[in-house]
């Protein structure tokens, strides 16, 4: 493929411990191409939420540069760089009101005021994942951490970006649920054609259920020729 093929990228990315100054990941060259479905592996504390942020230009980075389409992310104003890029965090942030709500702030930004809420679209994926429109009623303070993580990934699924940084977005789900977000998932990434997905899963099951490359984070480096120790990728 040619650069232009690359969507995100990131080169010799080290972050350091704020207090010794001790890498926490170690020189990561990585690159995310338009069709790319990418899950990362690995035990917990291994790095890959850190590698999701420092791609996310959430954190600091102690050397190396991330760009998007060839620019560096650091000459893009924020808000331009978030929407192209979307970090779905492990971490609910909902505010007060009701489902619909919260799914209807990210319009009110500048940056998304060429979109607009699709509730009928909305109302599809709810009926994917057994739900019904009054779901849209229901107050942030009554939903369970499994239902606010869902209502998070609705609201990244309904925006236009182009890539997509997946924390984990199934933890705290059953088997059911979870392959039911993977569907939704797979239709945002069908949707438009110049997509691509990094997808972190403590799963092999489920890596090999959502992803084309796989790679495995272990102690802050990135293996990116693992094929979930020779087993074959199953396709959604």
């Amino acid at each position: 493929m040619s650069t232009s093929s690359i969507l995100l990228a990131c080169r010799d990315l080290q972050r350091n411990n704020e207090r010794g100054g001790t890498p926490l990941l170690h020189g990561i060259t990585v690159q995310v191409r338009i069709g790319d479905r990418c899950a990362m592996v690995g035990a917990s504390g291994s790095g890959k939420s850190l590698l999701l942020r420092a791609l996310a230009q959430l954190d600091p980075r102690a050397t190396g540069a991330v760009t998007f389409r060839g620019q560096a992310a650091d000459e893009m104003r924020i808000p331009l760089f978030r929407r192209h890029v979307m970090y779905v965090t492990q971490h609910v942030t909902l505010l007060p009101g009701t489902v619909e709500d919260n799914l209807r702030i990210p319009f009110q930004l500048a940056a998304r005021r060429s979109e607009s809420f699709d509730r009928e679209r909305i109302v599809g994926q709810l009926n994917t994942l057994g739900r019904d429109a009054e779901f849209l009623d229901k107050p942030v303070s009554e939903l369970s951490g499994g239902e606010a993580r869902t209502v998070t990934l609705l609201r990244a699924l309904q925006l236009q970006a182009s890539v997509l940084l997946l924390d984990e977005p199934t933890s705290s789900l059953d088997d059911a649920s979870a392959r039911a977000v993977e569907s939704l998932v797979h239709a945002w990434f069908t949707r438009q054609p110049e997509r691509a997905y990094l997808w972190v899963t403590h799963s092999e099951d489920q890596a090999r259920r959502v992803a084309d490359r796989v790679w495995r984070m272990e102690g802050g480096r990135l293996d990116q020729d693992t094929s979930l120790r020779g087993l074959p990728v199953e396709r959604s």
